[in-house]
């Protein structure tokens, strides 16, 4: 199995899955009913050990201490894919981007945007790889794999919308 660890974390946003390698690496952070979402391996029992920093940290983000996490992770995706998550990477806490941004970041052509939109919907470690923060290029709240609820209630934590 590629990912033997997994817990669960109780969150203002729901229970988040969280899943690692065999070294440890955060894998994924998954919400209930997130499309594309990890649910939990069967046969293995969750094991919190592997996970003690990526609690503390997202404990701290969602009380609102915490503005950038510092963990190993590894994400698996296509080269494009880890390029758009590169590039979201670099958004600061507090701001947002638009999926065009993105695009000339990572030097794509403006046609590549429902492209970059596909890489964000694929992002497996939602909240530490914030891709909540991407938005319209007219300001609206697009798409968001955990559901508009989540985006919006993370946003508002950020500052970007105003107080939770």
């Amino acid at each position: 199995m590629d990912d033997p660890y997994w817990t669960e974390l109780a969150s203002p946003v729901g229970p988040l899955l969280l899943t690692a390698d065999a070294d440890g690496a955060l894998t994924s952070v998954s919400v209930p009913g997130q499309k594309g979402g990890r649910t939990a391996p069967e046969g293995l029992r969750p094991d919190a050990g592997p996970f003690r920093d990526a609690t503390e940290q997202l404990t701290a983000y969602f009380a609102g201490d915490l503005k950038e996490f510092d963990l190993p992770t590894r994400a698996r995706g296509t080269e494009f894919r880890e390029r758009v998550w590169t590039a979201l990477d670099a958004v600061p806490y507090g701001s947002t981007t638009t999926y065009g941004a993105i695009a000339a970041r990572i030097g794509a052509p403006r046609a590549a945007i429902r492209a970059v939109g596909g890489a964000l919907g694929a992002n497996p470690l939602l909240i530490v790889r914030a891709c909540h923060r991407v938005i319209g290029a007219d300001g609206t709240m697009t798409g968001y794999a955990g559901g508009l609820e989540r985006k919006l209630w993370l946003l508002r934590l950020e500052g970007v919308l105003g107080p939770v």
